[in-house]
C-alpha cells in the first residue's frame, strides 16, 4: 500500500498514452515539441532565479538574518511571533529550501510536538516563497511591474506568521 501513489501515477500516464494511441496522436513528437518550447522560458528565468538565490545565500552567510532577528525580536514578540522563529519568518518569503532547512533546525532543537515545532509547521505550511513565486510567474511572461502583488503577498505572510502562534496556542495547549 506504500506505493499506491506510484501506481496511480503509472495508471494516469498509461491512460494518457492509451488515449493518445486511440486518437493516433504522435506522443513522442508532441513531447519533444513541448520540451523544445519550454527551454526558452527556462533560460529567460535563469538570471532572475540566480539573482534571488544569490541574495538569499548572501543574507544567510553574512549573518544579517540573525542580526535582523535580534533587532526585531522585542517588537515581534509583542504581536505573537516567537523569537526563536524570526529567522524562519524572515527567510520564508525568500527561499523555500532555506526556510525548510531552518524549519528542520527548529524541529531538531525543540521537537515536532513542542509549541515552537508546531508553530513552525503552521508557518511553513501556510506561507509561500513570495519572491521566488513572483520571480518565476512574472518573469515567465515578462511582467516587470508587480504593482500590488508584493505588498499584498507580504501582508498575507505576516498575517500567517502572527496567527500561527495564536492558533497553535489556542488548539494545542
Amino acid at each position: 500500500m506504500h506505493n499506491f501513489g506510484a501506481y496511480i501515477l503509472l495508471f494516469f500516464i498509461g491512460g494518457i498514452l492509451f488515449y493518445a494511441a486511440i486518437k493516433r496522436v504522435p506522443v513522442f513528437d508532441c513531447f519533444c515539441k513541448g520540451a523544445k518550447e519550454s527551454i526558452a522560458p527556462a533560460f529567460a528565468l535563469l538570471p532572475t532565479l540566480l539573482a534571488l538565490l544569490f541574495a538569499v545565500h548572501l543574507l544567510s552567510a553574512s549573518g544579517f538574518l540573525e542580526k535582523l532577528g535580534e533587532w526585531c525580536a522585542p517588537l515581534l514578540s509583542k504581536i505573537g511571533i516567537p523569537k526563536e522563529l524570526l529567522s524562519l519568518c524572515i527567510l520564508s518569503p525568500l527561499s523555500g529550501s532555506g526556510s525548510i532547512s531552518m524549519y528542520t533546525e527548529v524541529l531538531k532543537a525543540y521537537g515536532p510536538d513542542s509549541f515552537l515545532g508546531r508553530t513552525a509547521s503552521v508557518i511553513v505550511a501556510s506561507t509561500e516563497t513570495t519572491f521566488y513565486a513572483i520571480a518565476v510567474y512574472y518573469g515567465s511572461v515578462d511582467i516587470n511591474k508587480t504593482r500590488h502583488t508584493v505588498p499584498c503577498a507580504l501582508c498575507a505572510d505576516v498575517i500567517s506568521f502572527i496567527l500561527a502562534g495564536k492558533f497553535v496556542s489556542l488548539f494545542f495547549n
